[in-house]
């Protein structure tokens, strides 16, 4: 673009002159330009023989291809494009000394062989105009409408005099979000890049590599996304050319060298194919598809030495997509199939809109001939991916009254790039994480369970899924289940999993900063580092706390019994607890403090009632499983003559038997009250504790005693011991408790039996 455009009255680049809102400074200098005459501009490029209103022969090959895709197209845009991109352009040279016109009929003919509609062959004729020439978007509007100012607007760079070194990745966001509302913008921008890539030769070295570096690492990937592999695939040969010269020559003298040999295995292949399909009645074209450099490299690299078969693949092109299967099934029948190679992008299409069959044959000489299997609209594409599907906003051609057709690539991966990048201010970090966010290649679809889905790439974390769902409302996040199971925010994520986020209801919950480690995505990594940044002090950055999680004291401890404190004062200031949870707490603090002061040798024992055939025996219910009514119990004599009392199920109680204890028979008798040791698994969160104790407070029970041990992989683990004043309320105590916000379970303690 303006890099390559020199004028001989001004020697060196042109300056870019783009007016975006964004560009102030550009706007106030351009006040002060005389509005062109365009149609003095026109008349200019027309004086000679060629009528007004004959197509000028330097579109003749544009028009060609345009006509091959759309034979009914309009051509006058297209025209009257040209006209003014010539005149505007004129006395402009390439550094390849080429003039400058011939970059951006370069660029149309690109579009145009892939089968653009007429408007964006319109623009893409227009696309240097408003960057390296005087006219202006008002004019290209007035010309030519709204939409082609928009697609021109979209691909004009940002000028280095306003923005610095921030140029060119403003100029990518500008872009990006211009693509956002419209993905014909970036078709035109990778068809620019790519003739840019081609006529490269004539930069500095070093020039080349700065630029093939950022083509490879956001072009070529945005190209993928967008389903363009005719683009992408030359994209990469041409930054292999430049960033690896002596592999790139290797692979040229590999392919040169197989061309040289006699006999050609895909050849053989493809008429024996043929041969099957013919005498099953389905018609096909069955083609050779060359592999191109860069994916003969990445083959020698996975395979070693390479056989003929190597170096390209078949491809079979049917009418209906029934006859793809069709044709799947005779190859896998009439010739010797690799199962392990079969894959069905026709009923899951990739992320980008590709669909395909494929599948490989085994020939007898062992060598192995991959196979694609697609309609030729699949193919289309397949090849042309976006840009095939000309407008995408406009009404459907077999159903013209069907409103706006929903472009297939918003709602995935753009939208994402989209929202992250808001929170992306400095270029820097835009630009960093624009480049790691499309080095993700593959995506991945999870289902809520809604059934509603979200895209994430592969590698994504129940963290990305949090975020990805309620952007920085995940910060209250505790945990998920995948497939039905628990999991951790760090379990990874596999495509079609079903993910449930589980949600705290505190809104001033924080993240953790080990969720770091395991955000995939950078709208994840973005939030939450912001969230990070924005704690006073940088409060819990350093230990990864999850906000003061469980008060963070007592998850740190080993075991923590209960604590005695005092009430806080009636004169509580604005902020403290709520009277509602004041209360419970000094009833959880009273039961602490009573059972702290008496010691655990003068602990009130249980009052529950139990009778055993053993008079005159004392009973003591088991700690091992704290047996409560209505438990279906059973008893064993210990030292002393004393009876425990165990739940059937206790692990202790078949140890005891295994040993040859003999059983005493035991029954509960009138009294309820009872004590009981529950085991509650959470999620760590901040002010767990809090809650769990103000839910046991308000069911009545005392606690005798707790125990948190450290938190493991933000999970957990709380012992209580409990005295009812009725077991009847054991249900709904437990109740209760697992619906404290991050408590996922709630069991009666079960020790385990010691070894025999």
């Amino acid at each position: 673009m303006s890099a390559e455009a020199t004028n001989p009255a001004t020697p060196g680049p042109v300056a870019p002159t783009a007016p975006t809102p964004s560009a102030a400074p550009t706007a106030a200098r351009r006040k002060s330009r005389a509005r062109l005459d365009l149609r003095r501009l026109g008349r200019a490029a027309l004086l000679g023989p060629a009528a007004r209103d004959k197509l000028p022969d330097a579109i003749s090959h544009v028009v060609e291809a345009h006509r091959a895709h759309h034979p009914d197209a309009d051509l006058e845009p297209l025209r009257r494009a040209y006209v003014l991109a010539e005149s505007s352009h004129r006395g402009q040279m390439r550094k390849s000394g080429e003039p400058y016109i011939t970059h951006p009929l370069a660029v149309t003919l690109i579009l145009a062989e892939l089968g653009a509609e007429t408007t964006t062959l319109t623009a893409s004729l227009l696309h240097d105009t408003v960057e390296d020439t005087e006219v202006t978007l008002e004019q290209v509007r007035d010309q030519f409408g709204e939409e082609v100012r928009y697609l021109v607007d979209g691909v004009t760079k940002l000028e280095k005099v306003d923005y610095g070194a921030a140029a060119e990745p403003e100029t990518f966001r500008k872009m990006l979000v211009a693509t956002g509302n419209d993905v014909r913008v970036m078709s035109i921008k990778l068809a620019d890049r790519l003739h840019n890539m081609r006529t490269l030769g004539v930069m500095r070295p070093e020039k080349q590599a700065r630029i093939a570096k950022v083509t490879r690492d956001v072009l070529i990937p945005l190209a993928e996304r967008l389903g363009v592999q005719a683009l992408k695939t030359e994209l990469e040969d041409l930054v292999f050319a430049i960033l690896h010269p002596e592999e790139y020559e290797h692979t040229r003298n590999l392919i040169a060298e197989n061309a040289a040999r006699p006999g050609d295995p895909l050849a053989e292949v493809a008429d024996e194919v043929r041969g099957v399909l013919r005498e099953a009645g389905i018609p096909a074209d069955v083609l050779i598809r060359p592999r191109h450099f860069v994916s003969v490299h990445r083959v020698a690299r996975k395979r070693g030495q390479l056989r003929g078969a190597d170096f390209g693949r078949l491809l079979v092109l049917v009418n209906e997509d029934a006859d793809c299967y069709g044709v799947l099934g005779e190859l896998h029948t009439c010739m010797t199939p690799v199962v392990s190679e079969f894959k069905d992008f026709i009923a899951v299409p990739k992320f980008n809109l590709y669909q395909s069959l494929h599948t490989a044959v085994a020939r007898a000489d062992g060598q192995v001939v991959e196979v694609l299997i697609r309609t030729h609209q699949m193919h289309k594409v397949a090849e042309a991916g976006v840009v095939a599907l000309g407008n995408p906003y406009a009404p459907a051609s077999d159903d013209p009254a069907d409103g706006e057709r929903a472009d297939p690539t918003r709602p995935g991966w753009l939208s994402r790039l989209l929202d992250w990048q808001q929170a992306a201010s400095d270029p820097d970090t835009f630009w960093s994480t624009l480049r790691e966010d499309l080095a993700q290649d593959r995506e991945i679809t999870v289902f809520r369970p809604d059934g509603g889905a979200l895209g994430l790439p592969e590698g994504a974390s129940c963290v990305d899924a949090a975020y990805a769902q309620y952007g920085e409302d995940a910060h209250a996040c505790i945990g998920a289940r995948v497939n039905g199971r628990l999991a951790t925010l760090s379990t990874v994520l596999r495509d079609g999993d079903t993910v449930q986020l589980l949600m705290g209801q505190d809104p001033a919950s924080e993240p953790s900063r080990e969720w770091l480690e395991h955000a995939h995505t950078p709208a994840a990594r973005i939030a939450i580092q912001r969230r990070l940044a924005a704690r006073p002090g940088g409060a819990g950055a350093e230990d990864g706390r999850t906000g003061g999680d469980l008060d963070h004291a007592a998850g740190a401890a080993a075991t923590a019994r209960a604590e005695a404190a005092p009430p806080p004062r009636a004169d509580t200031p604005a902020g403290a607890t709520p009277p509602r949870a004041t209360a419970a707490a000094d009833r959880t603090r009273s039961t602490a403090a009573a059972a702290a002061a008496e010691g655990p040798s003068a602990a009130r024992p249980p009052r529950a009632d139990v009778l055993a055939d053993r008079p005159g025996a004392a009973v003591r219910l088991a700690g091992c499983c704290t047996p409560v009514p209505p438990d279906e119990i059973t008893g064993f004599a210990v030292r002393g003559g004393v009876v425990t009392v165990h739940r059937v199920e206790c692990a202790a109680v078949a140890h005891m038997t295994n040993r040859g204890r003999p059983e005493i028979g035991v029954r509960w008798g009138d009294t309820a009250e009872c004590r009981v040791t529950l085991v509650a698994e959470s999620f760590g969160r901040p002010h767990l504790l809090a809650d769990l104790t103000e839910a046991i407070a308000l069911e009545g029970a005392e606690i005798v005693s707790a125990t948190v041990e450290p938190p493991s992989q933000q999970r957990v683990r709380h012992t209580y011991t409990l005295q009812l004043p009725d077991a009847a309320h054991l249900p709904a105590l437990m109740r209760a408790m697992r619906d404290v916000p991050g408590v996922y379970d709630v069991s009666r303690a079960q020790h385990q039996a010691p070894a025999s």
